[in-house]
């Protein structure tokens, strides 16, 4: 009896790329495994004759020869199940199906043993200023520590713990189930590979003990919210001996009362009277460094930026210091007397013209074109 082609078995074109191909084995394995078809020998039929299609044109070579002389090049090559050379179907179920049962194939999981220990993440609240120019802070971190007592083996001093007999160290212990090898984590050592007989008091088994210790960090200057700092080894301890994961502080700098950081700029609103607005004068700013003068020039509008340049902030990454951009916002006066109202209507009505109100020509004509295209 004649094979059917490999590419019809499994259902894809001759140009059809690796990753597509076991896709497709994929997919035809979990529906006519044996184990899911028990009294369906069609199933099992084609669920032998993909695995066959699968084993060629899965390697490369073995896909050159088929593709260019057919059956005939690659007979005797095929046919893991039992009879001809190839690959045997452990290899196919572990390169197909490892991702999703641990790995078969004899590539087998890792042995127990130390593992390192889980990375730690805290976040550190700075002022601006501190985060600007650098400083040292101490903080307290509750975390794992290797067990002092049994030195992180979790077993009493004086004695060690012993190798897991139902999986022989290994970690793993591999089950068979019809045509599939599956290999799975010991139930008896949890992965391990060893059993503690005699537990330790201090930690009781862990290896590891729950404290709170004190760390100092150095904050670099520059540096903004989201910056991250690594303190290698200050993590939570390892496992059974393993080394210690890392600490990652998170940078979070809190709001400011008078400025807004913008990268490697700072903004400051500056409040000025209508007097100063309209005749100009000269300001005391703050800035990180102190005070400084900010000339303001007659007829300034409000919302109008000056740039104090330099006076920003120094990236922590390294380059030039950036600025500090003042907009001034014109203040309506409150709270005036009679008299002063007074003295506002007589300047009102010696405002004549539109020279006075440079943006109010060209507010009306916009408001007047809008309701005409309404």
């Amino acid at each position: 009896m004649s094979k059917r082609d490999y590419y019809e078995v499994l259902g894809v074109s001759r140009d059809v790329e690796q990753k597509d191909l076991k896709k497709a084995y994929r997919k035809l394995a979990m529906k006519y495994h044996p184990d899911r078809n028990p009294d369906d020998k069609d199933a099992d039929a084609k669920f032998k004759e993909a695995t066959e299609a699968y084993e060629v044109l899965g390697d490369e070579q073995k896909r050159a020869a088929y593709d260019q002389y057919g059956h005939a090049g690659v007979d005797g090559q095929a046919g893991g199940f039992g009879g001809g050379g190839g690959a045997n179907f452990s290899d196919i179920f572990g390169d197909v199906f490892g991702d999703i049962f641990g790995g078969g194939g004899g590539r087998g999981g890792s042995r127990g043993g130390p593992q390192r220990g889980s990375d730690l993440r805290y976040t550190l609240e700075l002022s601006l200023e501190e985060a600007v120019r650098g400083v040292e802070k101490k903080i307290r971190i509750p975390t794992l520590v290797s067990c002092e007592t049994c030195d992180g083996s979790g077993a009493k001093p004086g004695t060690t713990p012993k190798t897991c007999t139902t999986c022989h160290g290994q970690g793993q212990i591999r089950m068979q189930q019809g045509f599939f090898s599956v290999q799975q984590t010991c139930p008896s050592c949890r992965g391990q590979g060893t059993i503690i007989e005699d537990p330790c008091n201090s930690c009781h088994g862990r290896g590891v003990k729950e404290e709170t210790k004190t760390l100092s960090v150095k904050i670099p200057a520059g540096v903004d919210t989201g910056d991250r700092i690594r303190l290698a080894g200050e993590g939570e301890a390892g496992s059974m001996g393993g080394p210690a994961g890392d600490l990652y502080v998170q940078v979070s700098v809190r709001e400011h009362n008078l400025f807004h950081r913008d990268g490697r700029n700072l903004y400051c609103d500056v409040p000025i009277s209508i007097v100063d607005a309209a005749l100009g004068g000269e300001l005391e700013v703050p800035t990180l460094d102190g005070r400084v003068k900010l000339k303001i020039p007659a007829e300034t509008q409000s919302g109008k930026l000056f740039r104090l340049r330099g006076k920003g902030v120094t990236p922590v990454r390294g380059g030039p210091a950036g600025d500090l951009l003042c907009r001034v916002q014109v203040e309506t006066p409150v709270n005036l007397t009679s008299e002063q109202k007074e003295l506002l209507m007589q300047f009102q009505a010696s405002l004549t013209g539109e020279k006075h109100s440079p943006q109010k020509k060209s507010w009306f004509e916009g408001v007047k074109k809008f309701f005409e295209d309404m």
